[in-house]
């Protein structure tokens, strides 16, 4: 399906930068950097698509996924946004967790994740992705793109945390002990676990887990990018909760074209 690796690519608009991923190459969209911060959708949309209509919820880290036609305000909760529709815009804002974009290449749809650990440890992405087969998409034709979130090796949880997280895998057994279930994540290829000398913590690469995740849903890995951006060690373009504790957010988006859906 793919001839090469995805790459990414600074964009640059009115001298502040944005990011883009070869596998979106047919779509317009962005991973806007805290540079644009404190721009909306309805503004960003104008340097995608200008006379595009901008479409984002209250994320409230779970993983409930809405077409725009469900959405009745920008207040109504979810995290996910999958376009019905040509030439719309859908958004998600992130400072650490992980934003997510999905498009699909005979349909052209698009859809926007907001997937930090919360919603990653509801399946989100498999959520996601079981809404676009209901609207007619196919897993083949589905890339999965996700921007700079803070790093696995710099992301320090509570053990009862990564468990709940790790609980999200399916070859994870279902069990009330974290610790069963973090030594089941250790055993995995491609652990997403991470050492750290502080006892009762551990470190977890969540974007690692979307990857799983999606694996597991049946996407092969030639459809799926990850941004080699960490949104916590890189605070000359990101903005981190973790770092600063500052409520600001950098905001993801993408385009459906006009021949979509």
């Amino acid at each position: 399906m793919i001839s090469s690796t995805p790459t990414w690519q600074w964009q640059n608009w009115n001298n502040l930068p944005y990011l883009t991923c070869s596998l979106l190459k047919d779509w317009q969209h962005g991973f806007f950097t805290q540079q644009f911060y404190p721009q909306t959708p309805e503004v960003l949309t104008e340097i995608l698509k200008p006379d595009t209509r901008a479409y984002r919820v209250k994320q409230v880290h779970g993983n409930r996924v809405l077409t725009p036609g469900e959405i009745i305000q920008t207040e109504t909760e979810a995290d996910g946004i999958i376009s019905d529709r040509p030439h719309q815009s859908v958004w998600v804002a992130s400072a650490d967790c992980t934003p997510l974009l999905i498009a699909d290449r005979k349909t052209g749809r698009v859809g926007s994740l907001h997937a930090g650990w919360r919603g990653t440890a509801k399946g989100i992405a498999p959520v996601a992705l079981e809404r676009f087969l209901s609207l007619g998409s196919r897993l083949e034709d589905l890339y999965c793109v996700m921007g700079p979130a803070i790093a696995g090796a710099v992301y320090q949880v509570t053990e009862t945390v990564a468990a709940e997280i790790g609980s999200s895998l399916k070859e994870i057994p279902q069990t009330d002990s974290p610790r069963e279930v973090l030594t089941a994540l250790e055993r995995i290829n491609h652990s997403p676990l991470h050492p750290d000398p502080t006892p009762g913590r551990v470190r977890i690469d969540v974007r690692q887990v979307n990857y799983l995740q999606l694996r597991q849903a049946g996407i092969d890995p030639e459809q799926i990018a990850i941004a080699p951006y960490c949104t916590y060690q890189e605070s000359e373009h990101f903005f981190s909760f973790r770092r600063t504790k500052e409520k600001k957010v950098q905001w993801s988006g993408i385009v459906s074209p006009l021949n979509c859906c």
